[in-house]
């Protein structure tokens, strides 16, 4: 809370600098505008920059730096008996602390309830004097902002400057998060495969990551053939494209090509209202609905229907993705030039031959570019089919049957308290890998269809 009330006297303070940059700037121009070398604005944002970065500086710094210095400082002022402990046993010691201080907890030792003080008293002086050093730095900044203000000042290009940096830096964070979470999946994937065989985990057709606590136990050494894993998310991706691909691609070709104006403006939000569904939702609606349907149904013809079954689950997730496909196709098939169709028309074509045989080959490479980021979409999908499909690794392609997926035993692998040190929880890095290469893979080849075959017009 102390935190928040600081950043909205730092955000007021800066809007306060703006209103003071900006009548500064027409005050130096007497009242006109155009004898100031940037709009009286970019004065406002000049001033308002200086006095809001260097404060925020201050706080990321104190905000990445805080807990190390509050850790060193509470492990410094422990007791003697206390700080001999092992290093494990100082972190759970060093955890009651902080739960205490900040949640009130009751501690289990004297000791800690004083250092729970400690770690208070530390805490609020840190703050109001980070607090104290901010805003005394956004003021200073402010005036010095302030007397800079001319006439002849470059505030604009010194905010686009700034602006540009801030551009810059946001990219290379993006570019570096990405590079981390692939070093994270490739790091932990290597710990995997030195003591599962690549070949095994990529082949094998046996899925028991079950690891047991005694080396004379059945199945110590787990099975990762990670095979009926891949099976049960092509059938379900499958069945989920299945469904979704003509369904969207027709919904799209008829808002597009027949439906009136009026229609298309209240049928495609509606239509797009799908996608922003949660997956939880679906998840239960395929569980709750679909599933029992489909096993009732396939009772009554004679067919054995498991309660968690392939089909349903492929079933909803092609619901899910339906807007994908839709709103993909659709905006491509907007984008093909009016003057293709009335060329058509004007060779005796009918309405139905003009999209057949112009608007969907000249369409086609948006349209399969679209279908594959909805198949990456389809693989990657987790709550829908831990809810509708089960948890047993079949290797089969009954859809009726229940299969287990990647992201499924990606879930059931890393639930609960877990040690990184054991090949049942690094399997999990390993099927995160193969699903991370294969989802490049997919929009790797969506975007070369589009970029090698898209049709250009004038």
């Amino acid at each position: 809370m102390q935190l928040l009330t600081l950043m909205v006297v730092l955000l007021l303070l800066t809007m306060f600098g703006y209103r003071l940059g900006r009548s500064r700037a027409l005050a130096s121009a007497s009242g006109n505008p155009r004898l100031l070398h940037s709009l009286p604005s970019y004065h406002g944002y000049y001033v308002a920059l200086w006095c809001g970065l260097p404060a925020v500086f201050i706080l990321a710094a104190w905000l990445a730096l805080e807990p190390s210095i509050l850790h060193g400082m509470i492990m410094a002022s422990l007791p003697a008996d206390l700080q001999g402990l092992s290093e494990e046993r100082l972190a759970l010691v060093y955890n009651e602390v902080r739960n205490v201080a900040r949640y009130g907890h009751v501690p289990s030792l004297p000791a800690v309830g004083d250092a729970a003080q400690h770690y208070n008293n530390i805490r609020t002086t840190m703050f109001f004097s980070v607090a104290a050093a901010s805003l005394a730095l956004a003021v200073a900044a402010l005036a010095y902002a302030h007397r800079r203000i001319h006439a002849d000042l470059r505030a604009r290009n010194r905010v686009e400057a700034a602006v540009k940096v801030f551009l810059v830096a946001a990219s290379t964070m993006a570019i570096f998060t990405t590079i981390g979470i692939v070093m994270s999946l490739l790091f932990e994937s290597l710990r995997f495969f030195q003591s599962v065989s690549l070949f095994d985990f990529l082949f094998g057709v046996q899925w028991s990551p079950q690891m047991a606590i005694r080396s004379d136990q059945v199945g110590s050494s787990g099975a990762f053939g990670a095979v009926p894993l891949f099976a049960g998310t092509l059938l379900i991706s499958g069945i989920a494209m299945l469904v979704a691909v003509p369904l969207g691609l027709l919904s799209a070709i008829y808002m597009s090509e027949y439906a009136a104006p009026k229609f298309r403006a209240v049928v495609k939000p509606l239509l797009e209202v799908l996608a922003g569904i949660p997956t939880v939702v679906y998840g239960f609606f395929a569980a709750l609905t679909v599933a029992p349907f489909i096993r009732d149904v396939g009772h009554q013809v004679g067919l054995t229907v498991a309660s968690e079954s392939a089909l349903a689950a492929g079933l909803v997730m092609g619901i899910m993705i339906i807007p994908f496909v839709s709103s993909l196709s659709d905006d491509v098939i907007n984008a093909v030039p009016q003057s293709l169709r009335e060329g058509a028309y004007g060779l005796g074509a009918t309405k139905s031959e003009t999209i057949r045989q112009v608007v969907i080959p000249a369409a086609l490479p948006g349209i399969v570019g679209g279908v594959l980021l909805a198949a990456s979409r389809a693989i990657g999908e987790t709550m829908i089919v831990v809810m509708a499909a089960g948890l047993a690794a079949n290797l089969t392609a009954n859809p009726l049957e229940a299969v287990t997926t990647v992201t499924t035993q990606i879930v059931t692998l890393l639930v609960g308290d877990q040690e990184f040190d054991s090949p049942k929880t690094l399997a999990a890095f390993a099927l995160g890998l193969v699903l991370f290469t294969v989802t490049l893979a997919l929009n790797v080849v969506a975007l070369h269809i589009v970029n090698k075959y898209r049709e250009k017009y004038d």
